[in-house]
C-alpha cells in the first residue's frame, strides 16, 4: 500500500518512480490490479483454501453503504468512510467503501491524490492562530462587474476564520478582513507569547504602508511570499480552488446572492467537510481543538466494529484456526 502511495504522488513517471525503489513493474503492476479489484484487502497474502473471511462486511451493510452514497453524491469514498463512521457508529475503511461503490459501477476510475509542492513549509506550524493566510480571489457578477473575495485562513487547522467580498482589493479590505478574523478568535484581548503572523503574497494592497502600520500596531508579523511563486500560499491557493469549483456552478446577478452562496460554502468547507491532511477530520474540529475526541471516538468504533464482525462471520468450530492465522 505504501509503495502504492509512493508511485500515485509521485511528481515522476511510475516507471521512474519503481526505477528508485527497485520494484519490478509488472509486480507492482499486479499489486495494483489487485487494489483495485479488492482495495486494501485484495494486497493481503490469502491462505490457498480460505474460503471464509473474518472481517467480511455484511450484505446489508453494503446496501447501506450504497444508499448513504446516493444521498451523499459530493462526497469522495474517504469522505464517506468517515462519514459513516461518525454518524452511524460502524466502522469501514475508505477502501472498502471504494470497491463496493466500484462494484455497483458508481466508481469508474481511480481517485488519485495530488500534492503540490506548496502544500508543506519546511517547518510545519504546530499550533492555532499561529500563522494565518491570506490572499484575494475574484468573482463576475452579471451587471455589476468584477468583485473580490478577501479571506484569512488558519495555517494549522485549514479554518476559515474570515471572509468579505469587496468590489475591490484596497489595503482597507485587507484591514477589513483581519479586523473580523481578530474579533472571531480575540487574539487581540488575551495574553499570548506570539500574535499571529500573516502570510500573504507581493499584492499591492499587501505591500501599502498603510498595512504595515496597521500589522504594527496589532504586533502581527507579515511574511510575504517569494515573487512569482504562488505556491507559497498554497494551502488558501487550494482553498479557493475547491471554493470556486463549487460556487461559480451558478451564474450570479446581485452581490447578496454570491454572498450567500460563499457563506453556506464556508459553513460547510469549516463544518462538515473532511479534510484529508488533517487526519479526515474538519477544519473547525483542529481549530477548536476537538480533533482528539473525534479520531478516540473513531478508534473505539473502529475496534467495536471490528469485534462484531469477526463474530458475525466466523463460526465456532473454526474461530481457532482463523485467529490463529490473523494472529
Amino acid at each position: 500500500m505504501e509503495i502504492i502511495k509512493l508511485v500515485e504522488n509521485s511528481e515522476i513517471s511510475a516507471k521512474r518512480t519503481l526505477m528508485e525503489l527497485g520494484i519490478n513493474r509488472s509486480t507492482f503492476y499486479n499489486w495494483y490490479q489487485r487494489y483495485l479489484e479488492d482495495g486494501y484487502d485484495g494486497l493481503a497474502t490469502r491462505p490457498a483454501n480460505s474460503k471464509r473471511f473474518w472481517n467480511r462486511i455484511p450484505d446489508f451493510v453494503k446496501e447501506q453503504v450504497v444508499d448513504i452514497a446516493l444521498e451523499e453524491p459530493d462526497k469522495s469514498p474517504r469522505e464517506l468512510a468517515c462519514h459513516i463512521t461518525d454518524k452511524y457508529e460502524c466502522f469501514i475503511s475508505e477502501s472498502s467503501v471504494y470497491r463496493i461503490l466500484k462494484s455497483y459501477d458508481l466508481i469508474t476510475s481511480p481517485d488519485f491524490i495530488l500534492m503540490s509542492a506548496g502544500d508543506k513549509f519546511k517547518n510545519p506550524t504546530k499550533r492555532v492562530n499561529e500563522l494565518w493566510q491570506t490572499d484575494f480571489t475574484y468573482f463576475r457578477i452579471v451587471g455589476w462587474g468584477w468583485y473580490y473575495l478577501s479571506s484569512v485562513l488558519d495555517d494549522y487547522s485549514r479554518y476559515i476564520i474570515s471572509w468579505k467580498l469587496t468590489s475591490s482589493m484596497t489595503a482597507e479590505d485587507v484591514k477589513d478582513t483581519l479586523d473580523l478574523a481578530i474579533a472571531k478568535t480575540g487574539v487581540d484581548k488575551v495574553k499570548v507569547k506570539h500574535k499571529p503572523r500573516l502570510l500573504s503574497d507581493n499584492g499591492p494592497s499587501y505591500l501599502s504602508k498603510d498595512l504595515k502600520k496597521y500589522l504594527d500596531q496589532k504586533q502581527m508579523d507579515h511574511t510575504r511570499g517569494a515573487p512569482y511563486h504562488p505556491m507559497t500560499q498554497g494551502k488558501i491557493e487550494r482553498y479557493h480552488r475547491t471554493m470556486k469549483n463549487v460556487v461559480k456552478l451558478d451564474t450570479y446577478y446581485f452581490p447578496w446572492e454570491l454572498e450567500n452562496e460563499l457563506k453556506q460554502f464556508v459553513d460547510h468547507y469549516n463544518n462538515e467537510r473532511y479534510h484529508e491532511s488533517i487526519n479526515n477530520v474538519t477544519p473547525a474540529d483542529v481549530f477548536y481543538g476537538r480533533h482528539h475526541e473525534v479520531l478516540s471516538r473513531r478508534e473505539r468504533i473502529k475496534i467495536e466494529t471490528i469485534k462484531l464482525r469477526r463474530k458475525q462471520n466466523l463460526s465456532p468450530q473454526n474461530n481457532a484456526q482463523i485467529l490463529n492465522l490473523v494472529n
